[in-house]
């Protein structure tokens, strides 16, 4: 893991354990690169990479300081900027799934595109519907390379596929690019989620991506429109 993460990741932990308390200034930048000998330019990423998440605020000329958020929403902001998917959004609930396809194929010409691998790449194709407290809410079609995610298995979809990446294979999952669309659901999606004939659904887009610039997931998932929830923090 970069440094500066590391610094985000243990002021992050500090806040959220309210050592660093709501409306609080942070230490200077200058006690910041003392207390975990790093540069100024480390100490500014991590806290940029902060803001960015939305857990702190820069003030011109008074320094940094913590945002005035509720403890549920920092919590939902940072499992939201880790990153860490379905299973961990429900992690106080019930999470199963049920896989509908799971084989190796050569990635289709705009699945190549998206993960910038060749187009006679092997993927994995995954399809399967993710379920909460057993209701389904999500359908996922998910393609991923295989000699980037190797030695994926069905009982790993069956729980979860970023699990599996991050604490088997100690890869470090990054970021998202997300297009999300409203339309209409077909027949086969409200079979599967149990909706009725005119229901809308959510469609998100997906291009995830190692710590190292690695596209290694592109994914069409379709939310239930009634458990289908957008947020973020928008800085100026």
């Amino acid at each position: 893991m970069t440094k500066y993460r590391e610094i985000a990741n243990d002021i992050r932990s500090k806040i959220l354990k309210g050592i660093y308390k709501k409306n609080e200034q942070l230490p200077f930048e200058k006690e910041l690169c003392e207390k975990y000998h790093a540069s100024k330019m480390t100490v500014k990423k991590a806290l940029d990479l902060l803001v960015a998440e939305g857990l702190i605020v820069k003030k011109r000329g008074s320094g940094t300081f913590v945002k005035d958020v509720q403890t549920q929403e920092m919590q939902r902001m940072t499992l939201s900027n880790q990153f860490r998917g379905f299973t961990a959004t429900y992690a106080d609930r019930k999470v199963s799934s049920i896989v509908l396809d799971f084989s190796v194929i050569s990635a289709p010409e705009r699945v190549a595109t998206y993960l910038n691998i060749q187009k006679d790449s092997f993927v994995y194709a995954i399809r399967r519907v993710r379920c909460v407290d057993d209701q389904p809410l999500v359908i996922e079609s998910m393609y991923i390379p295989i000699h980037v995610i190797t030695g994926l298995k069905k009982e790993h979809l069956e729980a979860s596929v970023y699990k599996y990446i991050e604490e088997d294979l100690g890869l470090k999952i990054q970021s998202a690019h997300r297009t999300i669309r409203v339309r209409k659901s077909t027949a086969e999606e409200q079979r599967h989620l149990r909706m009725q004939e005119h229901d809308p659904v959510a469609e998100v887009e997906q291009v995830a991506f190692l710590d190292n610039g690695q596209a290694f997931e592109y994914s069409l998932s379709v939310h239930r429109y009634d458990a289908f929830e957008f947020k973020t923090v928008i800085l100026r």
